[in-house]
């Protein structure tokens, strides 16, 4: 998923019951025929250490964590938050952070009940939880497994000992290696993170990576160019990459590669085997609904004539604080129409198959003719391929995806 900045006003100003009927009768108001898929993602903001490229809303654990304090909050963040969701069955759910397997596994097999007591979650649900190969435990990831987890996705980034030293990763080569084998025997679905464009890494050591985590057969691959985050320690004390050429080299073998091991390529980063595409982010790529509870949090909630975005407090201590006034929730607004066709687009062009034109009206509420203008000279460029049944980003449009994005900015203003 893409992290969204969002501003807006404190949700502790009351509205009154007049108010809030208000806003559906405003002028400009959408008009959703139906609800999309809702999803449940839920943020453990702790990690060992702070790698020096990431910028996720995590905190170094220092001395013993307030497990219990925190899985307290985190259910009353959810018992908060059930009015906006009444009648809505959850369809995946995320545990991602920070290192969720930093928690223990009667921490987890807590918080998964919570979620089945306050919770309508859909009998084939996909639960994933994202887990660190220095956190792994044979014991407790079998725990984990009898809870209801049912598919790990495991922070790999790479499997050679020095390139893991320069990413800040508290594991090493081994403990990778390890990790994969876990997975592998107590997880039917499970995805690996890999990284390329790393510090000093060659050609070769991106493709000794890639064919190391095949020879595993991973259901899922997730394969991300390394970036400079800006607020991170890599951006104000940048490495040594490779150059343009080099990365691009890196790509090109990407895509040769996993098509060949039979992957495939449904979204930038993402290459599955068949069936075993991850649910969870597709819902996030077709502007699918999702309820963010604990530590930055983030959701995107529809009603008939709204699309509502918040964000809960990113401080693990001020979230639980926040949670136990009885509201989490830091900042919230409502996606202006002028927003919508960006917001969706931001989505959904991350998928290498296309959509169908017609998800555009029954996601935003709005007629596709919104952003007709942008769709016409992405067109033009070359960028993207559209009729009435699919519209695509090319190959030069997935290459040049920031780029082709940014023409949905302020389309409907």
């Amino acid at each position: 998923m893409i992290p969204i900045k969002v501003a807006g006003v404190n949700v502790g100003e009351a509205r009154s019951p007049a108010q809030a009927a208000l806003q559906y009768l405003q002028p400009g108001s959408l008009n959703l025929t139906a609800l999309p898929p809702l999803s449940l993602y839920i943020h453990f903001p702790w990690c060992v250490r702070k790698c020096p490229y990431c910028d996720f809303n995590s905190h170094e654990a220092k001395g013993e964590l307030p497990e219990k304090e925190y899985l307290d909050a985190l259910r009353l963040d959810l018992e908060q938050s059930l009015p906006l969701i009444w009648g809505r069955r959850i369809h995946t759910v995320f545990i991602g952070g920070g290192t969720p397997s930093l928690m223990s596994a009667a921490g987890l097999d807590r918080l998964m009940s919570d979620l089945r007591t306050l919770l309508p979650l859909e009998l084939d649900a996909e639960i994933t939880m994202e887990a660190n190969p220095g956190t792994f435990e044979v014991e407790k990831f079998r725990q984990y497994r009898e809870s209801g987890i049912n598919r790990l996705s495991i922070g790999i980034q790479s499997f050679n000992g020095e390139h893991l030293k320069a990413l800040g990763r508290i594991h090493d080569e081994r403990e990778a290696l390890r990790a994969v084998e876990i997975a592998h025997s107590t997880f039917d679905n499970f995805n690996l993170d890999l990284m390329y464009a790393l510090p000093s890494q060659t050609l070769e050591q991106a493709r000794h990576d890639l064919q190391t985590a095949l020879s595993f057969a991973p259901p899922h691959l997730s394969l991300y160019h390394l970036t400079m985050e800006p607020n991170t320690v890599f951006a104000k004390y940048p490495p040594s990459l490779p150059d343009d050429d080099a990365s691009a080299d890196m790509q090109d073998m990407i895509a040769e590669t996993m098509p060949a091991a039979g992957y495939e390529h449904y979204e930038v980063s993402a290459y599955a085997q068949k069936g075993r595409r991850a649910r969870h982010n597709l819902n996030y790529w077709h502007f699918g609904d999702y309820l963010g509870i604990g530590a930055g949090a983030h959701s995107k909630l529809s009603f008939p004539h709204r699309i509502l975005r918040q964000a809960r407090y990113k401080q693990p201590g001020s979230f639980m604080e926040a949670a136990k006034r009885g509201n989490p929730v830091q900042e919230e607004h409502e996606i202006a129409r002028a927003d919508m066709g960006f917001e969706f687009m931001l989505n959904t062009l991350r998928l290498t198959e296309g959509f169908d034109p017609n998800l555009f009206g029954e996601r935003t509420g709005m007629s596709i003719t919104a952003i007709s203008k942008a769709l016409d000279a992405a067109e033009a460029k070359g960028l993207l391929t559209r009729d009435f049944k699919l519209i695509k980003p090319t190959n030069l449009g997935q290459r040049f995806l920031n780029d082709l994005q940014e023409m949905f900015l302020g389309e409907d203003k």
